[in-house]
Protein backbone atom coordinates (compact mmCIF):
# COMPACT_ATOMS: atom_id res chain seq x y z
CA UNK A 1 0.00 0.00 0.00
CA UNK A 2 1.16 3.08 -1.08
CA UNK A 3 1.29 5.96 1.36
CA UNK A 4 -0.82 7.85 -0.96
CA UNK A 5 -3.57 5.52 -0.42
CA UNK A 6 -2.70 5.13 3.41
CA UNK A 7 -3.80 9.04 3.22
CA UNK A 8 -6.75 8.36 1.86
CA UNK A 9 -7.55 5.95 4.69
CA UNK A 10 -6.87 8.72 6.96
CA UNK A 11 -9.59 11.03 6.06
CA UNK A 12 -12.52 10.97 8.47
CA UNK A 13 -14.84 13.54 6.11
CA UNK A 14 -15.12 10.60 3.52
CA UNK A 15 -16.91 7.36 3.15
CA UNK A 16 -14.43 4.41 3.57
CA UNK A 17 -14.53 2.23 0.55
CA UNK A 18 -15.46 -1.25 0.84
CA UNK A 19 -11.77 -2.41 0.13
CA UNK A 20 -10.76 0.01 2.57
CA UNK A 21 -13.78 -1.07 5.40
CA UNK A 22 -12.48 -5.11 4.88
CA UNK A 23 -8.88 -4.15 5.73
CA UNK A 24 -9.76 -2.35 8.71
CA UNK A 25 -12.08 -5.08 9.95
CA UNK A 26 -9.20 -7.32 9.20
CA UNK A 27 -6.57 -4.94 10.93
CA UNK A 28 -9.14 -5.00 13.98
CA UNK A 29 -9.88 -9.08 14.14
CA UNK A 30 -5.93 -8.98 14.33
CA UNK A 31 -5.29 -6.74 16.62
CA UNK A 32 -8.28 -8.17 19.01
CA UNK A 33 -6.17 -11.99 18.63
CA UNK A 34 -3.14 -10.36 19.73
CA UNK A 35 -4.71 -8.02 22.36
CA UNK A 36 -6.57 -10.78 23.99
CA UNK A 37 -3.50 -13.02 24.05
CA UNK A 38 -2.39 -10.34 26.18
CA UNK A 39 -4.90 -9.82 28.63
CA UNK A 40 -6.25 -6.08 27.16
CA UNK A 41 -9.85 -5.90 26.42
CA UNK A 42 -10.39 -3.03 23.81
CA UNK A 43 -12.64 -0.46 25.52
CA UNK A 44 -12.41 -2.99 28.97
CA UNK A 45 -12.60 -1.85 32.53
CA UNK A 46 -9.38 -2.58 33.65
CA UNK A 47 -6.67 0.32 33.81
CA UNK A 48 -4.46 -1.52 31.25
CA UNK A 49 -7.44 -1.82 28.39
CA UNK A 50 -7.09 0.32 25.38
CA UNK A 51 -9.82 2.93 24.70
CA UNK A 52 -10.20 3.49 20.92
CA UNK A 53 -11.81 7.04 19.57
CA UNK A 54 -10.42 5.98 15.77
CA UNK A 55 -11.08 2.55 14.54
CA UNK A 56 -8.72 3.06 11.94
CA UNK A 57 -5.70 2.72 14.59
CA UNK A 58 -5.36 -0.67 14.08
CA UNK A 59 -4.40 -0.73 10.63
CA UNK A 60 -2.32 2.05 11.49
CA UNK A 61 -0.54 0.20 13.97
CA UNK A 62 -0.21 -2.91 11.51
CA UNK A 63 1.32 -0.81 8.62
CA UNK A 64 3.30 1.14 10.73
CA UNK A 65 4.07 -0.24 14.43
CA UNK A 66 5.36 1.52 17.36
CA UNK A 67 5.55 4.74 15.31
CA UNK A 68 1.73 4.20 13.94
CA UNK A 69 0.52 3.49 17.64
CA UNK A 70 2.80 6.35 18.76
CA UNK A 71 1.69 8.74 16.51
CA UNK A 72 -1.97 7.44 17.51
CA UNK A 73 -1.78 8.19 20.94
CA UNK A 74 -0.36 11.47 20.13
CA UNK A 75 -2.65 12.50 18.01
CA UNK A 76 -5.58 11.54 20.32
CA UNK A 77 -6.82 8.10 18.40
CA UNK A 78 -6.50 6.05 21.57
CA UNK A 79 -6.07 6.29 25.61
CA UNK A 80 -5.66 4.00 28.49
CA UNK A 81 -5.73 5.07 31.94
CA UNK A 82 -2.23 2.72 32.63
CA UNK A 83 -0.16 3.21 29.65
CA UNK A 84 2.52 1.56 31.84
CA UNK A 85 0.67 -1.66 32.32
CA UNK A 86 -0.43 -1.71 28.92
CA UNK A 87 2.80 -2.15 27.55
CA UNK A 88 4.11 -4.49 29.44
CA UNK A 89 1.21 -6.70 28.82
CA UNK A 90 2.21 -5.90 25.01
CA UNK A 91 5.93 -6.46 25.46
CA UNK A 92 5.51 -9.82 27.28
CA UNK A 93 3.66 -11.59 24.76
CA UNK A 94 5.83 -10.02 21.89
CA UNK A 95 4.61 -8.47 18.70
CA UNK A 96 3.90 -10.81 15.82
CA UNK A 97 6.43 -10.58 13.21
CA UNK A 98 6.08 -8.31 10.55
CA UNK A 99 4.42 -5.36 11.91
CA UNK A 100 5.54 -1.76 10.90
CA UNK A 101 8.19 -3.87 8.66
CA UNK A 102 8.57 -1.21 6.12
CA UNK A 103 9.10 1.71 8.66
CA UNK A 104 11.17 -0.79 10.98
CA UNK A 105 13.63 -1.70 7.66
CA UNK A 106 15.17 1.62 6.87
CA UNK A 107 16.47 1.88 10.60
CA UNK A 108 17.44 -1.04 10.44
CA UNK A 109 19.69 -1.05 7.80
CA UNK A 110 20.62 3.07 8.80
CA UNK A 111 22.22 1.69 11.82
CA UNK A 112 24.10 -1.49 10.25
CA UNK A 113 25.92 0.88 7.42
CA UNK A 114 25.58 4.15 8.51
CA UNK A 115 27.66 5.96 11.78
CA UNK A 116 25.11 8.31 13.14
CA UNK A 117 26.66 9.44 15.74
CA UNK A 118 29.96 10.56 14.58
CA UNK A 119 31.03 14.24 14.11
CA UNK A 120 28.10 16.76 14.52
CA UNK A 121 25.73 13.93 14.34
CA UNK A 122 27.25 13.06 18.03
CA UNK A 123 25.60 16.81 18.95
CA UNK A 124 22.07 15.99 17.45
CA UNK A 125 20.84 13.99 20.59
CA UNK A 126 21.72 16.91 22.71
CA UNK A 127 20.02 19.57 20.10
CA UNK A 128 16.58 17.00 19.94
CA UNK A 129 16.03 15.85 23.58
CA UNK A 130 18.76 17.73 26.10
CA UNK A 131 17.75 21.15 24.74
CA UNK A 132 14.30 21.34 24.51
CA UNK A 133 13.82 23.34 27.89
CA UNK A 134 15.48 22.98 31.14
CA UNK A 135 12.03 24.35 33.05
CA UNK A 136 10.93 20.93 31.64
CA UNK A 137 13.61 18.59 33.27
CA UNK A 138 13.88 20.94 37.06
CA UNK A 139 10.26 19.93 37.13
CA UNK A 140 10.40 16.89 36.56
CA UNK A 141 13.81 15.50 37.93
CA UNK A 142 14.95 15.18 41.09
CA UNK A 143 16.40 18.76 43.44
CA UNK A 144 20.24 17.64 41.94
CA UNK A 145 18.31 16.69 38.04
CA UNK A 146 20.11 13.67 37.92
CA UNK A 147 18.46 12.12 34.49
CA UNK A 148 18.90 8.12 35.00
CA UNK A 149 17.53 5.35 37.19
CA UNK A 150 17.25 6.47 40.86
CA UNK A 151 18.22 3.45 43.56
CA UNK A 152 15.58 2.32 45.38
CA UNK A 153 16.96 -1.40 46.92
CA UNK A 154 18.33 1.41 49.26
CA UNK A 155 15.90 2.23 50.79
CA UNK A 156 14.57 5.28 49.48
CA UNK A 157 11.48 6.66 50.20
CA UNK A 158 11.98 9.83 47.55
CA UNK A 159 13.16 10.61 44.42
CA UNK A 160 16.23 12.82 46.08
CA UNK A 161 16.89 10.18 48.26
CA UNK A 162 16.90 7.71 45.98
CA UNK A 163 19.32 9.86 43.59
CA UNK A 164 21.94 10.62 45.95
CA UNK A 165 22.07 7.00 47.19
CA UNK A 166 22.54 5.94 43.89
CA UNK A 167 25.33 8.86 43.41
CA UNK A 168 26.92 7.43 46.70
CA UNK A 169 26.65 3.95 45.17
CA UNK A 170 29.12 5.00 42.09
CA UNK A 171 31.16 6.93 44.74
CA UNK A 172 31.86 3.28 46.45
CA UNK A 173 31.94 1.57 43.68
CA UNK A 174 34.88 3.40 42.22
CA UNK A 175 36.29 4.25 45.76
CA UNK A 176 36.34 7.80 45.69
CA UNK A 177 39.49 9.60 47.40
CA UNK A 178 40.18 13.06 47.74
CA UNK A 179 41.70 14.73 45.01
CA UNK A 180 41.23 12.18 42.32
CA UNK A 181 40.74 13.24 39.34
CA UNK A 182 37.13 12.15 37.54
CA UNK A 183 36.17 12.67 34.18
CA UNK A 184 32.15 12.39 34.15
CA UNK A 185 30.82 11.19 30.00
CA UNK A 186 27.78 12.67 29.55
CA UNK A 187 27.43 14.92 32.76
CA UNK A 188 24.32 16.21 31.88
CA UNK A 189 22.86 19.09 34.11
CA UNK A 190 26.01 18.36 36.66
CA UNK A 191 24.35 17.07 39.48
CA UNK A 192 26.53 14.18 39.75
CA UNK A 193 29.68 16.23 39.03
CA UNK A 194 28.61 18.59 41.91
CA UNK A 195 27.42 15.80 43.98
CA UNK A 196 31.13 13.79 43.92
CA UNK A 197 33.05 17.41 44.25
CA UNK A 198 30.99 18.28 47.91
CA UNK A 199 30.67 15.02 50.10
CA UNK A 200 33.98 13.35 47.87
CA UNK A 201 35.96 16.55 47.58
CA UNK A 202 37.64 15.21 43.97
CA UNK A 203 38.16 17.33 40.71
CA UNK A 204 35.43 16.53 38.49
CA UNK A 205 35.37 17.51 34.35
CA UNK A 206 32.35 17.01 33.18
CA UNK A 207 31.64 16.82 29.32
CA UNK A 208 28.04 17.24 27.43
CA UNK A 209 26.74 17.86 23.76
CA UNK A 210 24.44 19.73 24.99
CA UNK A 211 24.35 23.31 25.51
CA UNK A 212 21.88 23.54 28.01
CA UNK A 213 23.16 21.49 29.99
CA UNK A 214 26.63 22.81 30.03
CA UNK A 215 25.37 26.42 30.62
CA UNK A 216 23.48 24.97 33.50
CA UNK A 217 25.72 22.91 35.05
CA UNK A 218 28.17 25.26 34.67
CA UNK A 219 26.02 27.28 36.68
CA UNK A 220 25.29 24.65 39.36
CA UNK A 221 29.02 23.84 39.95
CA UNK A 222 30.50 27.41 40.54
CA UNK A 223 32.91 27.50 43.38
CA UNK A 224 33.42 23.98 42.91
CA UNK A 225 37.05 22.14 41.53
CA UNK A 226 34.16 21.06 38.55
CA UNK A 227 35.37 21.81 34.75
CA UNK A 228 32.37 21.72 32.22
CA UNK A 229 33.21 21.15 28.37
CA UNK A 230 30.58 21.17 25.65
CA UNK A 231 32.55 18.57 23.93
CA UNK A 232 32.00 14.59 22.66
CA UNK A 233 33.93 12.03 24.15
CA UNK A 234 36.41 11.38 21.33
CA UNK A 235 37.64 15.15 21.64
CA UNK A 236 38.53 14.88 25.30
CA UNK A 237 42.04 14.73 26.73
CA UNK A 238 43.90 14.20 29.90
CA UNK A 239 44.58 11.45 32.74
CA UNK A 240 42.06 11.11 35.32
CA UNK A 241 41.77 8.36 37.81
CA UNK A 242 38.17 7.27 37.47
CA UNK A 243 35.38 7.89 34.75
CA UNK A 244 32.16 7.32 34.90
CA UNK A 245 29.79 7.51 32.18
CA UNK A 246 25.70 7.56 33.59
CA UNK A 247 22.98 7.77 30.76
CA UNK A 248 24.95 8.44 28.17
CA UNK A 249 26.08 4.97 26.44
CA UNK A 250 22.81 4.57 25.18
CA UNK A 251 23.67 7.46 21.98
CA UNK A 252 27.21 5.83 21.22
CA UNK A 253 25.91 3.32 18.75
CA UNK A 254 27.11 -0.09 18.25
CA UNK A 255 29.31 0.90 15.80
CA UNK A 256 31.17 3.71 18.02
CA UNK A 257 31.65 0.76 20.92
CA UNK A 258 34.94 -0.18 20.40
CA UNK A 259 36.12 3.36 19.44
CA UNK A 260 34.51 4.49 22.86
CA UNK A 261 36.01 1.82 24.96
CA UNK A 262 39.38 2.71 23.97
CA UNK A 263 39.29 6.39 24.26
CA UNK A 264 38.37 5.47 28.10
CA UNK A 265 41.45 3.63 28.24
CA UNK A 266 43.43 6.11 27.08
CA UNK A 267 41.82 8.67 29.80
CA UNK A 268 42.44 6.62 31.85
CA UNK A 269 44.76 6.01 34.85
CA UNK A 270 46.89 2.47 34.75
CA UNK A 271 45.40 1.67 38.29
CA UNK A 272 42.36 3.64 37.47
CA UNK A 273 38.35 2.64 37.38
CA UNK A 274 35.61 3.06 34.95
CA UNK A 275 32.04 2.83 36.08
CA UNK A 276 29.29 2.70 33.01
CA UNK A 277 25.83 2.77 34.06
CA UNK A 278 23.63 2.18 30.61
CA UNK A 279 20.07 0.98 30.02
CA UNK A 280 20.25 -2.11 28.46
CA UNK A 281 18.45 -4.80 26.24
CA UNK A 282 18.27 -8.64 26.47
CA UNK A 283 19.34 -9.63 22.80
CA UNK A 284 21.94 -7.63 20.67
CA UNK A 285 19.92 -5.45 18.13
CA UNK A 286 21.40 -3.11 15.55
CA UNK A 287 18.00 -1.40 14.86
CA UNK A 288 16.09 1.62 16.55
CA UNK A 289 12.67 1.95 17.48
CA UNK A 290 10.91 4.03 15.07
CA UNK A 291 8.59 5.90 17.32
CA UNK A 292 11.30 6.52 20.09
CA UNK A 293 14.11 7.59 16.94
CA UNK A 294 11.69 10.18 15.45
CA UNK A 295 10.27 11.94 18.76
CA UNK A 296 12.55 11.05 21.56
CA UNK A 297 16.28 10.10 20.86
CA UNK A 298 17.67 10.29 17.65
CA UNK A 299 20.63 8.12 16.50
CA UNK A 300 20.30 6.03 19.61
CA UNK A 301 20.27 2.35 20.50
CA UNK A 302 20.16 0.48 23.37
CA UNK A 303 23.53 -1.94 23.93
CA UNK A 304 23.62 -5.84 24.51
CA UNK A 305 25.49 -7.37 27.32
CA UNK A 306 27.34 -9.40 24.17
CA UNK A 307 27.99 -5.97 22.38
CA UNK A 308 29.69 -4.39 25.34
CA UNK A 309 32.04 -6.93 26.36
CA UNK A 310 33.14 -7.14 22.51
CA UNK A 311 33.51 -3.80 23.06
CA UNK A 312 35.99 -3.46 26.04
CA UNK A 313 38.05 -6.89 25.56
CA UNK A 314 41.32 -6.57 25.93
CA UNK A 315 40.98 -3.05 26.76
CA UNK A 316 39.69 -4.07 30.16
CA UNK A 317 38.88 -6.48 33.26
CA UNK A 318 35.43 -6.85 34.24
CA UNK A 319 35.26 -6.34 37.95
CA UNK A 320 31.62 -6.17 38.83
CA UNK A 321 28.26 -6.04 36.19
CA UNK A 322 24.65 -5.08 38.94
CA UNK A 323 21.16 -4.86 37.48
CA UNK A 324 18.75 -2.91 39.25
CA UNK A 325 16.08 -2.19 36.08
CA UNK A 326 13.41 -3.01 37.85
CA UNK A 327 13.96 0.54 39.97
CA UNK A 328 13.71 2.69 36.75
CA UNK A 329 10.04 1.55 37.28
CA UNK A 330 9.71 3.41 40.65
CA UNK A 331 12.37 6.41 38.90
CA UNK A 332 9.91 6.86 35.74
CA UNK A 333 6.58 6.89 37.67
CA UNK A 334 8.02 9.31 40.22
CA UNK A 335 9.34 11.80 36.73
CA UNK A 336 5.63 10.91 35.46
CA UNK A 337 3.89 12.22 38.39
CA UNK A 338 5.95 15.98 38.98
CA UNK A 339 5.42 16.08 35.21
CA UNK A 340 1.43 16.03 35.34
CA UNK A 341 1.91 18.08 38.49
CA UNK A 342 3.90 20.61 36.90
CA UNK A 343 2.32 20.45 33.42
CA UNK A 344 -0.18 23.65 34.20
CA UNK A 345 3.08 25.60 34.40
CA UNK A 346 4.24 24.42 31.38
CA UNK A 347 1.85 24.22 29.59
CA UNK A 348 1.84 27.70 27.79
CA UNK A 349 5.30 26.60 26.33
CA UNK A 350 4.95 23.09 25.31
CA UNK A 351 1.55 22.08 23.09
CA UNK A 352 -1.07 19.58 23.88
CA UNK A 353 0.69 16.79 21.67
CA UNK A 354 4.26 17.30 23.27
CA UNK A 355 2.04 16.38 26.48
CA UNK A 356 1.06 13.44 25.34
CA UNK A 357 3.92 12.35 23.88
CA UNK A 358 5.81 13.19 26.90
CA UNK A 359 3.90 11.04 29.25
CA UNK A 360 3.58 7.95 26.38
CA UNK A 361 7.24 8.20 26.35
CA UNK A 362 7.90 8.28 30.57
CA UNK A 363 4.62 5.52 31.27
CA UNK A 364 6.23 3.03 27.51
CA UNK A 365 9.34 3.04 29.27
CA UNK A 366 8.35 2.42 32.79
CA UNK A 367 6.26 -0.39 30.80
CA UNK A 368 9.16 -1.92 29.35
CA UNK A 369 11.71 -2.25 32.70
CA UNK A 370 8.22 -4.11 34.30
CA UNK A 371 8.00 -6.32 31.66
CA UNK A 372 11.67 -7.05 31.57
CA UNK A 373 12.74 -6.12 28.07
CA UNK A 374 14.81 -3.45 29.10
CA UNK A 375 17.53 -3.53 31.69
CA UNK A 376 19.29 -1.06 33.42
CA UNK A 377 23.44 -2.35 34.25
CA UNK A 378 26.55 -0.85 36.23
CA UNK A 379 29.54 -2.29 34.84
CA UNK A 380 33.22 -2.00 37.09
CA UNK A 381 36.38 -2.14 34.74
CA UNK A 382 39.59 -1.68 35.67
CA UNK A 383 42.56 -1.58 32.64
CA UNK A 384 44.77 -4.16 34.50
CA UNK A 385 42.95 -5.49 37.38
CA UNK A 386 42.21 -5.01 40.59
CA UNK A 387 45.23 -5.96 43.11
CA UNK A 388 44.01 -8.73 45.15
CA UNK A 389 40.65 -8.64 43.58
CA UNK A 390 37.58 -6.47 43.84
CA UNK A 391 34.91 -5.95 46.12
CA UNK A 392 31.80 -5.64 45.12
CA UNK A 393 29.41 -2.68 46.51
CA UNK A 394 25.83 -2.66 46.62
Amino acid sequence: MTEHELASLNTTSQVPKPTHRYLHRWARAYARKFLDAAGITINGSHPWDIHVHDERLYLRCLLHGSLGLGEAYMDGWWDCAAIDEFICRLLKVQAPQGIGWFVQLPLWFDSRFINRQRGKGAFVIGQHHYDIGNDLYEAMLDRRMIYSCAYWDSGARTLDEAQEAKLDLIARKLDLQPGMRVLDIGCGWGGTAQYLAERYGVHVVGITVSKEQARLASERCRGLPVEIRLEDYRQTTGTFDRIISVGMFEHVGYRNYRTYMQVVRRLLSNDGLFLLHTIGTNVAYQGRDSWIERYIFPNSMLPSPRLITAAFEGLFILEDWHNFGINYVATLKAWHANFERAWPQLASRYNERFYRMWRLYLLMSAGSFMARSSQLWQLVLSPRGVSGGYRSVR
